[in-house]
């Protein structure tokens, strides 16, 4: 075939012995950056075609039509006997994927803690990818292994640790470090209150009397670890909060003060740097006191607000950090990398012990011995790619004030938001961001009057159209208490808007047409 329509040319077959003139070429090899080239042209042009076909931050419709439009563009079937070939398969599935994408590059794609990943993160994920090592030995991944510890201690510099005694391994976010957070806690409590060793006897000798605190707007993943780690939801105690949405100190005294007379062991207290709907950031330096007093593992869950240490302006509202046994971060959320792009990082290296395995055909230890390194011990998963390549990519590339501006700029536009959202007489700010999420309502005037019922139905409402049109992404959450006084429901209704302005280039222009689009979703439906 011959034209425009033509597949790139392939490079010479490598030498045959296997399978002759293959149809699937490797992508590694001397060879492999020849053959990645025309296949990443096709991707990039059907990434093109798809964006301009979605023509928005979401594609039109219901979710039926979406589902149809992916159906439709592999007939139906993937698994035939015979396949279509690579460019087709490439173009035909690449333009469907992007053109019923959600892309968070759109400045009205503003529903949730999914960032426009930078390009350079990207381009370096498809160096990870063709390389494809796993680091779950060192001669799976040589360079691999040795560059994850130095992205690691970069990270433990940022939180405060010193590099050198910290810890720590990627992961794949925040629920993932946050059950390694707990794991290790868990292990650290049982073998403190009660001598045993959780890793090898399970958890029986605590007889059930474990317990962690979190603050009531924690992330589910507390108690749904809390689980699978053998405790039992029931494990978990949530503090009330302040009217900040931070986790009231006073609360989780007195929480304290009565578990350890009821005879329980506090294994952790979870504070939250950066919760999903407010952005809210628990006193760490006083959560850090009260696990020093108790004895207390603490664990501090920011994956989202961690990227604020990048910020000369917003890193201080982070201080007591550094005293936290362990930290989750997400780089996937304000560092703007390609998901996965999570951390877990310790204070101290030899927390990990409990994780420590020795498997003969990865880590004998002749060859630690004679020099070969192991990361086997650092991580709940054994296969494992090398994540770590695009962070410290882009570590290099932009540096603690390059990424402190993207983060600034993204405050910024939360700011300017919530100033548009409190003047406008349709709507109703619930609370003022603290990091990048602006959390208000829309609220209807019938009669020069404002309305109080239906609330909630309208603004579920106005956010599906805004989706169905394919105008807009704003997300959702519900509040049913008021901050500082658990139990008393707001009787206009607990729905409320959120949005999370992740894109550093967008303008407060793109602000505006954001919140005229709640708007006019909003008197659609009243």
């Amino acid at each position: 075939m011959t034209g425009p329509d033509a597949p790139p040319t392939e490079p010479d077959a490598p030498p045959t012995g296997g399978i002759d003139s293959p149809d699937a070429p490797l992508a590694g090899g001397m060879g492999g950056p020849d053959r990645l080239a025309p296949r990443i042209a096709t991707v990039l042009a059907a990434l093109a075609l798809g964006a301009a076909e979605r023509g928005g931050p979401v594609p039109a419709g219901r979710p039926g039509q979406v589902a149809g439009d992916v159906a439709d563009s592999f007939g139906g079937q993937l698994l035939a006997a015979s396949g279509v070939g690579e460019f087709a398969a490439l173009s035909q599935l690449t333009a469907a994927l992007a053109r019923g994408a959600a892309d968070p590059a759109d400045p009205r794609c503003a529903g949730h803690l999914h960032c426009p990943p930078l390009a350079i993160a990207v381009a370096a994920e498809v160096a990870a990818a063709a390389l494809n090592q796993s680091l779950d030995s060192w001669d799976q991944a040589p360079s691999g292994t040795e560059l994850e510890p130095h992205v690691i201690r970069a990270l433990a510099g940022l939180v405060g640790y010193e590099p050198a005694a910290a810890g720590g391994v990627m992961t794949s976010g925040g629920t993932e470090s946050n059950l390694m957070g707990l794991l290790l806690a868990r292990d650290a409590a049982v073998r403190r209150a009660f001598g045993a060793d959780a890793a090898s006897a399970g958890v029986a000798a605590a007889q059930g009397r474990l317990r962690i605190l979190c603050s009531q707007v924690a992330h589910f993943s507390v108690q749904r670890n809390a689980a699978l780690l053998g405790l039992g939801e029931e494990a978990v105690v949530a503090v009330p909060v302040d009217a900040d949405h931070r986790m009231d100190l006073a609360g989780a005294a007195d929480a304290l003060a009565t578990l350890r007379q009821q005879g329980d062991t506090v294994a952790a207290i979870v504070g939250t740097a950066g919760s999903t709907d407010f952005g809210s950031i628990d006193p760490l330096a006083g959560l850090a006191e009260l696990a020093g007093e108790h004895g207390a593992w603490l664990h501090v869950d920011a994956a989202y607000g961690g990227g604020a240490l990048f910020s000369d302006r917003l890193a201080p509202l982070l201080a007591g950090l550094e005293r936290a046994d362990s930290v989750a971060l997400d780089l996937h959320k304000l560092g703007w990398q390609p998901i996965p792009a999570g951390a877990f990082v310790t204070r101290r290296a030899e927390a990990f012990e409990p994780l420590a395995r020795r498997v003969a055909y990865l880590n004998p230890a002749d060859d630690e011995e004679a020099g070969y390194p192991t990361l086997l011990g650092r991580s709940l998963r054994t296969t494992r790619r090398a994540d770590a390549f695009k962070v410290a990519v882009t570590l290099r590339a932009l540096g603690k004030a390059g990424l402190g501006a993207l983060v600034d700029a993204c405050h910024d536009l939360a700011r300017y938001a919530a100033e548009r959202i409190e003047a406008h007489p349709r709507l109703e700010l619930t609370a003022n961001p603290v990091l990048t999420t602006v959390v208000f309502r829309y609220r209807p005037v019938t009669n020069g009057k404002q309305a109080i019922t239906d609330l909630d139905q309208i603004n579920a409402a106005l956010r599906r159209r805004l989706l169905a049109e394919g105008t807009a992404v704003v997300g959702r959450t519900e509040i049913t208490d008021r901050p500082g006084s658990v139990g008393k429901r707001d009787r206009t209704g607990g729905v409320r808007l959120k949005v999370t302005l992740l894109n550093p280039y967008a303008t407060r222009a793109d602000v505006d047409a954001l919140v005229a689009a709640v708007v006019a979703a909003g008197e659609k439906e009243s």
